[in-house]
Formats: structure tokens, C-alpha cells, sequence
């Protein structure tokens, strides 16, 4: 132990419990603080004072807070530009080092070797270490150093590691952090600022899922006993067979070590197709790490040349759950008031508006930018370029999703449309899918006329999927 005093910066790990960088630290110093910073470089950017994702991270730290009081110690909070707060903390309290989570996002590594500058011109270092995934940067290559393009060999990759270095110590290991050595909250208390949500400009808002780490860990609880039904039952949204832990993995509330481990535990074939749910986590992390123009083009840069022909309204119409094809409409409005949507549902949204309104694929990534909860760069971006058949082992350009054939296969009694299309509940089962198919009469015995009560479709799913693979195969030219 060389240190007399460590930072431990929380960024995308926001809790205390298989935390690497709060590990390092308590190891290498005789005492260690906990920090965060509300960054007003992304706040500034956010368009909505009622952002769910900043009740969600007020909740975690506050359970943080709570488990360090009860510690001894305390959370400090500061709400700035990190890249002149963590170096100013530093400096007051006399820290030797910060250590971090390392982040791979661009904008993240800019900010960092920011920081790290300044800290180094102090005399002072930032140590930064692998947490959020569990193999990183160059530790999974191709046969001839290269990062990979394809996601199957990416996994066979990435499983052959896992095995090689299974154990103690391994990648999947827990890191059990020393909490004996935080630092005693009446040494701290005074480089506490007000985090109230009010003063940080944002309000309170209700949540779909419960933040913190006792969340992520009730959520892996009520998972662990159906995880072995997970690949019959994935695919079908009115059906709560999924983990629900994207937004835990994003903010990082529970380890990606955890998961796997679990995984691992439970066993069997659902097991191991949530597993592999995973590794596509890491691959698009590798993704936008190895190829970082995928932040504002396409994976393949020749179809940066398609001029997206949609319509401004169409685009408004999907966004707010009007565009007349059932599946799609109830899975905005589900999507608009709780901020998340099931991964089923993201392909078929992603897909409607790229191949039958012809949007560019921009613009439904950064609207789900703006309002998912989960909100990742590497997945978001990921998801849209798979399905706008732009990215890295993307769906081939040629194969569009029927919006009708997908919801008749994975919402087979209408379940998920009648509670979020409640005007297309009197339809029967074989017919609410496709209500503009129906004849007057049907129309009427079910309570709601086709453009009148519910949007008539804005276009034509045939005629749009021609001319999506039209503009496709002239981009390839």
C-alpha cells in the first residue's frame, strides 16, 4: 500500500459491491473517497428537464450514499465539467490517484486523457481498469490480429477466453473492495455540494423498474428462476420473460461478472442464449472502441451515400405511434411513456421506419438517444446499424421485417397491442393485427373505423420494401 489518500470516480458503475476500480483503490491507499460528478457537458446536452435516466442515477447514488453512511464514510457529489471537477477534488483532499472504470466510448477516452493531463501536472495519476465488460480493447482478435467484423466467431472468441482463464482471479472473479478503508465521513463531510435533483435542474419522475443495486439484484432474482425458458419466451413482449437488466448493465448498478457468472450457474440452453445476449453487448462495445466512425456513419461507409427520401410527418407519426400498423404504434407509445422497449419490438420499430418510411436510420437512433432509459452508445448505435443493415454483421439489406407477419408471430392473441392500442381491443385476435384489412362492418362491431378512431396505414409495406432494397443495391453500385 503506497497511497495515502485515492478517489474512486464512479461513472457507469453505480455501486459498491464487484467493483474493480473501488477494489484497486481501497488496496492501494490507506483510505478512499467516493465520488461522482453530474457531467454538465452531457446535462447541457439533454433536451428534457424531465430525463428518467437522471432519476435513475439520483436514486443509485442515493442508495450509495446510504451504504457508505453506514460505513462511516460518505458519497461526495459535485455537478461541473469533470475534466476541471476531478482534478479540483483531488487537489482539496489531498488524493494521490482517482480511479476509475475504463470507458470506451469516444468522447469518453477524450475526456479521460484530459484528466489524466491535468491530474499528471499536479503530480497526481488516474488509473483506470476493465469493469464494464469482461474482455476488452484488443484482448479478443481475429486469427490475424485484427478486431473482428462478425459477431459468431467474435463469440466463439470470446467463450474459448473465458474458459482458458477460468478461475481465481480470472476474468469473471469478483472484486470484493476493502470498504474498512473509506475514508471517514467527518474528514469529507465539508467538500460535500447540494445534489438534490431541483438544483440540478431536473425533476423527479416515475420509473418502470427500481433503480440502485437492491434493484438490479431483485431483478436478477425474479430472472434467475425462469432464465432457462428465455429462448422460448424472449420474443413475445406481452410476455415478461426477459431479464429487465439493461438499464442495470448501462449504469453499471450490478457487474457484468455477476451476470455471467449467473449464466454460467443456471446452465442449459435458455442460459446460454441470454449469455450470448451478452457477448452481443460486448461486441458492439468492441464495435464503436475498434471503428469509432460508427458514432456518426455507417459501419460500411458506402451507405453514407443513400439519400433517404421519408417524409418529415412520417417520421413524426412513428415517433408518436401513428403510423396504422398495430405492432408498431403500441410499441412508440409503450416505448414514449416508460422509456424502454423490448429488444423484439427495437428491430421491428428500427426496421419500419428505415425500409418502409425510408428515414434515415440517424434519426430513429438518436431519437431512442433522447428517451431510452438503458440508453447505451455502443448498443443504440449497434441495434439501429444492424437493422438499417449499415453495420458491422448487420441483417442483409435484402430482408425486411413484415410489420403484420411480425406481430401475428410474436404477439400470436394481440395481448401487447390491446394494452397499448386500447382503441383496437375490440378487434379479434386474427384481425387486430391488420385492422385497415378488415371490412366496414368488422370495423364497426369492433368499436373503432380505420382512420377515424385509429390511423389508416401511411404506406404501403410491399411497394416500401421494393424500393428499400432499391436505393440499397444503387449505394452499392
Amino acid at each position: 500500500m503506497s497511497l495515502h489518500h485515492a478517489l474512486c470516480w464512479l461513472r457507469r458503475d453505480l455501486r459498491l459491491h464487484d467493483h474493480r476500480p473501488l477494489a484497486e483503490a481501497c488496496a492501494a491507499a490507506s483510505r478512499t473517497t467516493v465520488v461522482f460528478i453530474f457531467d454538465t457537458t452531457i446535462l447541457e446536452q439533454l433536451g428534457r428537464r424531465d430525463d428518467r435516466r437522471i432519476t435513475f442515477i439520483h436514486r443509485s447514488l442515493a442508495e450509495i450514499d446510504a451504504e457508505l453512511r453506514g460505513q462511516g464514510s460518505m458519497l461526495i457529489v459535485r455537478h461541473g465539467d469533470p475534466v476541471a471537477e476531478i482534478p479540483r477534488l483531488a487537489d482539496e483532499l489531498g488524493a494521490d490517484a482517482v480511479f476509475a472504470g475504463r470507458d470506451y466510448e469516444p468522447a469518453a477516452r477524450e475526456r479521460d486523457a484530459l484528466v489524466a493531463r491535468k491530474l499528471a501536472g499536479d503530480g497526481r495519476r488516474l488509473d483506470l481498469f476493465k469493469d464494464q465488460v469482461i474482455f476488452e480493447e484488443d484482448e479478443i482478435l481475429t486469427g490475424t490480429g485484427k478486431p473482428f467484423k462478425v459477431f459468431t466467431p467474435y463469440r466463439n472468441a470470446w467463450m474459448r477466453r473465458l474458459e482458458s482463464e477460468d478461475g481465481p482471479g480470472g476474468p469473471i472473479a469478483e472484486h470484493r473492495p476493502d470498504l474498512s478503508r473509506l475514508a471517514p465521513a467527518a474528514t469529507i463531510e465539508r467538500h460535500q455540494e447540494p445534489w438534490d435533483l431541483e438544483r440540478l435542474g431536473f425533476t423527479e419522475e416515475q420509473l418502470w423498474l427500481k433503480p440502485g443495486e437492491s434493484g438490479a439484484r431483485e431483478r436478477l432474482e425474479r430472472f434467475l428462476p425462469i432464465m432457462p425458458k428465455y429462448g422460448r419466451q424472449r420474443d413475445i413482449p406481452s410476455i415478461d420473460g426477459t431479464s429487465g437488466l439493461s438499464a442495470h448493465l448501462r449504469f453499471g448498478t450490478i457487474a457484468i461478472r455477476e451476470l455471467v457468472r449467473a449464466a454460467r450457474a443456471v446452465g442449459g440452453e435458455g442460459a446460454g442464449i441470454w449469455l450470448n445476449e451478452l457477448i452481443w453487448r460486448e461486441f458492439y462495445q468492441m464495435v464503436l472502441d475498434r471503428y469509432p466512425h460508427v458514432e456518426h456513419g455507417a459501419f460500411r461507409p458506402e451507405y453514407d451515400a443513400i439519400v433517404w427520401p421519408g417524409r418529415e410527418e412520417h417520421f413524426t407519426a412513428w415517433s408518436e405511434g401513428r403510423t396504422g400498423y398495430p405492432i408498431v404504434d403500441a410499441a412508440m407509445r409503450h416505448f414514449n411513456a416508460t422509456g424502454w422497449m423490448h429488444n423484439r419490438l427495437r428491430m421491428v420499430t428500427a426496421s419500419f421506419l428505415v425500409k418502409d418510411l425510408l428515414i434515415d436510420w440517424r434519426r430513429g437512433e438518436s431519437y431512442f438517444a433522447e428517451h431510452l432509459l438503458d440508453f447505451d452508445l455502443a448498443a443504440n448505435n449497434g441495434g439501429w446499424q444492424w437493422s438499417a443493415s449499415t453495420g458491422c454483421d448487420a441483417q442483409p439489406y435484402f430482408r425486411v421485417f413484415n410489420p403484420v407477419t411480425q406481430s401475428r408471430r410474436f404477439d400470436p392473441d394481440g395481448a401487447y397491442i390491446r394494452e397499448h392500442c386500447p382503441e383496437l381491443r375490440g378487434y379479434a385476435n386474427g384481425a387486430i393485427h391488420w385492422p385497415a384489412g378488415t371490412d366496414a362492418a368488422a370495423q364497426r362491431r369492433a368499436g373503432c373505423i380505420v382512420g377515424r378512431d385509429y390511423p389508416a396505414p401511411i404506406v404501403n409495406h410491399e411497394v416500401q420494401r421494393e424500393r428499400a432494397i432499391a436505393l440499397f443495391r444503387e449505394a452499392r453500385r
